[in-house]
C-alpha cells in the first residue's frame, strides 16, 4: 500500500488528485494538511481522511509520498519540508514562480535523495500521448510548426494574486504547452516572444491574456493562446488544451479534453460538457504512486517544471520590454 499525503488544498486541482487516490487501489490519502484549519477539516471529511493543522505532523507520519497543491509562490517551503522528511513529491504546476526557487526544490529533493515530480496531467492524457507517439515515430517528417491553446476561465483568489501566483493567465496556462511540446519534440525553446494584456476582465489587475511566440532549437516555431478567455458561468466547461503539429510530411491536430459528452440540462440551466473515459489525474497519481514506492525517477522531472517555468518568465520579460528574449534566461 501506498501511503500519500495532500499539504494544502489552496489549487483546485487538489480535489482531482485527492478523488484519484481514492479510485486507486493500493493507494491510500493518509492524511490531509492545510493552512486553513476549518478547510482541512472539511475536506479530510470528505474524502475520509486524517486532517492536521501543522506540517510537520503530516510528514512525521509513515507515507511515502506528498502532493503539494498550495499556492505557487509556497511550492518551494513545502517541497523542501518533505524532502527533509524523507518524503518524494508531485507538485502541481508551476513549479515555482521563480527560477531560484525552483532550481533549489530541484536541489532540495536531490539532495535529501527523494524524487521530485511534477504533475504535468495532459502527459497522461491518451489523445496527447498518442500525438506524441506519432510526432516520435517520425510520421509527420520534420515537424515545421506548432499552434496550441490553453483557453480557460478567469479561477479567481489567490491565482489573480502576483505575489501568490507569479503571474495571471500566461503563468497559468504557458507551462503546460511548453512541457508537451519539449516532450514530444526532444528540443528546448530558443527564444520567446509575446503580447500580455488585461482584456477580458479590465479592473482585474493581472494579464488575463497572452500571445506566445516560440522559436524551438533546429527551426520549430509555435504559438501560443494562453487566456483565461471562457467566461463564467456560461461557457460549457473551463476550457481547452489543443493543438496543431505541422510537418512536411504531414499534420496532426489533437484536443485533449475532446473525450466529453454534450449535456443540456434544466437543473444547471446552460450547456454542460462532461468527460468521459480515462482520467488524466489519476494517470498522474497511478505514475507518482510507483515513484513513492520504488523510489525511482518519474517520467516528468523537476528539471522539466524547471523548463516550462522558463519559458512563462521570458513571456513576461519579452511583454515588458517588446523584445524577443532569448533562453537560458539572464539576470
Amino acid at each position: 500500500m501506498t501511503k500519500l499525503g495532500i499539504l494544502s488544498f489552496a489549487h483546485l486541482h487538489a480535489d482531482l488528485y485527492a478523488a484519484a487516490i481514492r479510485s486507486l487501489p493500493n493507494v491510500e490519502l493518509a492524511g490531509i494538511f492545510d493552512e486553513d484549519s476549518n478547510r482541512a477539516k472539511q475536506k479530510a471529511q470528505e474524502f475520509e481522511t486524517a486532517p492536521f493543522d501543522n506540517v510537520n505532523a503530516l510528514l512525521e507520519q509513515d507515507i511515502q509520498g506528498v502532493i503539494v497543491t498550495a499556492e505557487n509562490a509556497k511550492h518551494r517551503r513545502y517541497t523542501e519540508a518533505a524532502a527533509r522528511a524523507g518524503k518524494h513529491v508531485l507538485c502541481e504546476k508551476p513549479i515555482a514562480t521563480t527560477m531560484e526557487d525552483g532550481q533549489a526544490m530541484i536541489d532540495g529533493c536531490r539532495n535529501a535523495g527523494v524524487q521530485l515530480m511534477i504533475a504535468f496531467a495532459c502527459r497522461f492524457c491518451p489523445p496527447i500521448y498518442r500525438a506524441m507517439q506519432i510526432v516520435k515515430e517520425g510520421a509527420l517528417g520534420n515537424i515545421l510548426g506548432l499552434k496550441g491553446t490553453n483557453r480557460g476561465q478567469m479561477p479567481g483568489g489567490w491565482f489573480t494574486d502576483k505575489a501568490l501566483a507569479g503571474g495571471g493567465a500566461v503563468m497559468d496556462h504557458t507551462v503546460h504547452l511548453v512541457d508537451l511540446w519539449r516532450w514530444m519534440l526532444g528540443r528546448e525553446v530558443k527564444n520567446v516572444y509575446a503580447e500580455i494584456g488585461t482584456l477580458f476582465y479590465p479592473d482585474l489587475g493581472i494579464d488575463d491574456a497572452g500571445l506566445l511566440l516560440l522559436q524551438f532549437q533546429d527551426g520549430p516555431f509555435a504559438s501560443i493562446d494562453a487566456s483565461w478567455s471562457r467566461p463564467i458561468p456560461a461557457y460549457p466547461t473551463w476550457g481547452d488544451v489543443a493543438m496543431e503539429i505541422v510537418g512536411d510530411q504531414g499534420s496532426l491536430t489533437v484536443d485533449g479534453l475532446r473525450q466529453r459528452l454534450c449535456l443540456y440540462g434544466k437543473e444547471s440551466g446552460k450547456a454542460e460538457w462532461l468527460p468521459w473515459g480515462d482520467d488524466m489525474f489519476q494517470g498522474v497519481i497511478r505514475s507518482f504512486a510507483r515513484v513513492a514506492q520504488e523510489g525511482t525517477p518519474p517520467s516528468v522531472t523537476g528539471e522539466d517544471g524547471l523548463r516550462a517555468l522558463e519559458v512563462a518568465l521570458a513571456a513576461y520579460r519579452s511583454a515588458e520590454t517588446g523584445r524577443t528574449v532569448e533562453l537560458p534566461l539572464g539576470g
